[in-house]
C-alpha cells in the first residue's frame, strides 16, 4: 500500500490554508502542485511540486500520481475525471465530491457550457466562493481522510 496523501491542484485554489490544517491534524502529507513558485508552510508534511508552465503540466503530474491512497483537491472537471479513473478520492474546493457516478454528467455539462460560450452565448460563471463552501470543504476533506485511513 502506498502512503495516504493529499494532492492539490494549487493554482487558484482558495482552500490551501484549510488543507494545511487538515494535513497537520491527520498527519497526512500534502503536495501542493502548481505552475509557479509560491510559499508553502515550512513543515515536513507539506511539500510543493512546481511543474513547467506548459498546458496541463500540473494536471498531468497530479493524474500520474493519483491512486487509491490519494485525495485530490481540484476544481478542474477533466482532471477530476482522470483521477477518479486512477482510483483517487476527488473533492472540489467548495467541498463537492466528484465520484464515478457524478463525473460523467459534470464532464457533459462542462462541454455544453464551452459550446455555448464558443457560440457567443453569455453564460454566468460559478457562484462566488463563500464561507459555507469553505466549511463544506473542511468537512469533506476530513471525512475523506478518515474513510481512507479505515480502509
Amino acid at each position: 500500500m502506498s502512503e495516504l496523501r493529499i494532492l492539490v491542484d494549487a493554482d487558484a485554489c482558495p482552500v490551501k490554508d484549510e488543507i494545511y490544517k487538515v494535513a497537520y491534524r491527520h498527519e497526512v502529507p500534502a503536495v501542493i502542485v502548481s505552475n509557479s513558485h509560491f510559499r508553502v508552510p515550512d513543515h515536513p508534511l507539506i511539500s510543493k511540486q512546481v511543474v513547467s508552465d506548459s498546458f496541463d503540466a500540473a494536471d498531468d503530474w497530479i493524474a500520474e500520481q493519483a491512486s487509491r491512497d490519494s485525495v485530490v483537491v481540484t476544481a478542474d472537471i477533466l482532471l477530476a475525471d482522470r483521477c477518479i479513473k486512477a482510483g483517487a478520492t476527488v473533492i472540489s474546493p467548495s467541498g463537492k465530491p466528484f465520484t464515478a457516478n457524478s463525473i460523467g454528467s459534470a464532464v457533459a455539462t462542462r462541454a455544453i457550457m464551452a459550446d455555448l460560450r464558443a457560440g457567443g452565448d453569455i453564460v454566468g460563471g460559478p457562484a462566488p466562493f463563500s464561507r459555507a463552501d469553505r466549511s463544506r470543504f473542511l468537512s469533506a476533506l476530513d471525512e475523506a481522510l478518515v474513510r481512507l485511513k479505515r480502509s
